[in-house]
């Protein structure tokens, strides 16, 4: 039986969209109907882009600032007393999300972000919110905006986050994983275009035409899709300085990679649509937020490590992956390449983090909520 779901996802960077995407297309795949939604668009006039701005320009420029507004708001670890939180803002996309439910009529509505989460908890709590909600988490570390009881069901990325959902809510949480699409699972450079650059690029750097050696690690530098990053070009300096080929992905950031792109021995990269394919030649990926592509590299049987994570979720996801023996964290500024030359090849580190990678993904969310949907339907028949 052919089910209908509504994904809420959020222009918030471009890992909440790349989620609710993959699941549409899963769904799609399976016989299924699925929409996405952005919830920014849900808001009043002019209040998705003036939140999506300011979120920008905080974690781009005044990091500190939204270290201290997740902790204040969104942080499950803090002083106690009462906190502010989110309320206010959910509650402005509550009429037109129920407008959105009536045009559409899912049998499930799916959060993939938190203020989305937000808004379906508060309504399935008051019995507003006729069908059940699905929340996806797609952070390695579950923050408070996650955490409404209201939903009906939260699918994790690791068996931690979801006993944290557990405890917080008393609800069902299951840990299936990242949501990834297949392509990154076999990831093949198909016509050599990736190796054909890193060659040219150590070529032109090095002044000679010896190609990328096994010694000569390329160290993937994930910024997101905004080209958001602490020390970037510091690191990267670094990283050449110890026999490393630093590959800068930049987003978004035209930039960022032109002041990239004067650094001797950096490659810097704009969006790249090919990601697979530069993973199958790329040796570890170097991450500081723990978002999606770090969620690709574990695919890819790339290890990843953790370094100068940005603040607020993105630090604390990226210490969750390492507690989860997922990645490697450094603090040290020579800890990045000491541990892309100890992981970039084979051998025991490398092994265990790809066999820990390789069970991460320990089920399919899609099909989870195939089933929520038939559960409902079975229960309504009864009635």
């Amino acid at each position: 039986m052919p089910h209908r779901f509504l994904l809420l996802s959020a222009s918030m960077g471009a890992g909440h969209d790349a989620v609710a995407q993959e699941l549409a297309h899963r769904l799609r795949a399976r016989g299924h109907t699925a929409v996405v939604r952005d919830i920014l668009t849900l808001l009043p006039a002019g209040t998705g882009s003036l939140l999506r701005n300011c979120y920008r320009g905080a974690v781009r420029h005044v990091p500190r600032l939204y270290g201290a507004v997740y902790a204040s708001f969104l942080a499950t670890a803090s002083a106690p007393g009462p906190r502010p939180s989110s309320a206010p803002l959910a509650a402005l996309a509550e009429r037109p999300l129920l407008r959105t439910v009536a045009d559409w009529h899912p049998d499930v509505v799916v959060p993939t972000f938190h203020l989305s989460a937000q808004v379906t908890g508060r309504l399935r709590a008051r019995g507003a919110l006729q069908v059940p909600a699905a929340v996806v988490v797609v952070d390695f570390a579950v923050h408070r905006g996650w955490l409404h009881p209201g939903n009906d069901l939260h699918l994790c990325v690791t068996e931690t986050a979801a006993e944290e959902v557990r405890a917080a809510t008393g609800g069902p949480a299951h840990a299936t994983g990242p949501v990834v699409p297949a392509r990154f699972f076999r990831p093949r450079d198909v016509d050599g275009y990736w190796r054909a650059l890193l060659d040219r690029h150590v070529a032109a750097a090095a002044q000679h035409t010896t190609p990328v050696s096994p010694g000569r690690p390329a160290v993937l530098m994930s910024t997101g899709a905004w080209g958001v990053g602490t020390r970037l070009l510091e690191t990267a300096r670094h990283l050449v300085s110890h026999g490393c080929v630093p590959v800068l992905l930049c987003g978004n950031d035209d930039r960022l990679r032109h002041r990239a792109a004067r650094h001797p021995g950096l490659l810097p990269l704009g969006w790249v649509t090919d990601l697979p394919g530069l993973m199958a030649e790329a040796h570890v990926l170097l991450d500081n937020a723990a978002g999606q592509t770090a969620a690709q590299a574990l695919a890819a049987g790339l290890p990843v490590i953790g370094h100068r994570p940005l603040p607020g979720h993105a630090a604390a996801g990226v210490r969750a992956m390492a507690q989860a023996g997922l990645s490697r964290y450094t603090a040290g500024k020579s800890e990045p390449a000491r541990s892309a030359h100890e992981l970039a090849f084979p051998g025991p580190a490398r092994d265990r983090r790809t066999a820990a990678a390789r069970a991460a993904f320990r089920a399919d969310a899609a099909e989870e909520l195939v089933e929520l949907a038939a559960r409902t339907a079975a229960a309504g028949s009864s009635v």
